[in-house]
């Protein structure tokens, strides 16, 4: 049976931190005070206060909560290869579907954000880092051991490799949002271009040879 007080307590938590992300991704962490966050999520500021203790830890819960959330979604969206899946057929997808989730604007402004908060709190980057890109570096080690052990992957050095091939399809349109803004963030028809060249020029280095 639900809870009514663990309803509304949980539906509070919840209020707080879209409101706090809205203002913090909008405006920044210094720019932002408690006394805004709690009017946008119409609870009190003590209320939020006693949800998230200061507002360095609930700046915090939020770049942690944002970027895991888009890796649990990768992980949804691409199952690790099991089986006969071919190569090709399973880093296309890994590809596509992590351009898919990360090329938006709101984690574009919060890769800002942090970058930007770093110096003040240097917990962020490793945050960021563990939940983002490494996180997808460890899964891409994992499959192309599978598919080394089939013979499809020729590589001593699995990580590197995986890195190699994170950073392919990541690089160019991650540093072009950053750098111009969310306008240069490229199109689904571009993005998913992309992702197949990365696979193409992957596969030259590190595939079957013939």
């Amino acid at each position: 049976m639900t809870n009514p007080v663990e309803t509304r307590t949980k539906r509070k938590r919840q209020a707080i931190l879209a409101a706090a992300t809205e203002l913090f991704l909008q405006r920044g962490f210094l720019a932002t005070n408690m006394d805004e966050v709690a009017a946008m999520a119409g609870v009190s500021k003590q209320t939020v206060y006693a949800h998230f203790g200061t507002k360095e830890a609930l700046f915090l819960d939020i770049v942690t909560g944002m970027t895991g959330v888009a890796g649990d979604e990768l992980e949804e969206q691409v199952a690790d290869p099991v089986g006969g899946r071919p190569i090709g057929d399973f880093l296309t997808d890994f590809a596509e579907q992590q351009l898919a989730i990360v090329m938006t604007p709101r984690l574009m402004q919060l890769r800002r954000l942090v970058i930007g908060e770093s110096e003040r709190f240097p917990e962020l980057g490793k945050r960021l880092h563990a939940k983002g890109p490494r996180r997808s570096i460890d899964r891409l080690t994992k499959a192309l051991a599978h598919y080394r052990e089939s013979g499809d992957v020729e590589a001593e050095d699995l990580r590197a490799a995986a890195s190699y091939f994170n950073w392919l399809v990541m690089g160019e349109p991650v540093n072009d949002a950053m750098l111009l803004g969310d306008q240069a963030i490229p199109d689904a028809a571009a993005l998913r271009s992309h992702a197949r060249e990365s696979v193409r020029i992957f596969l030259a280095a590190y595939g079957r040879k013939p």
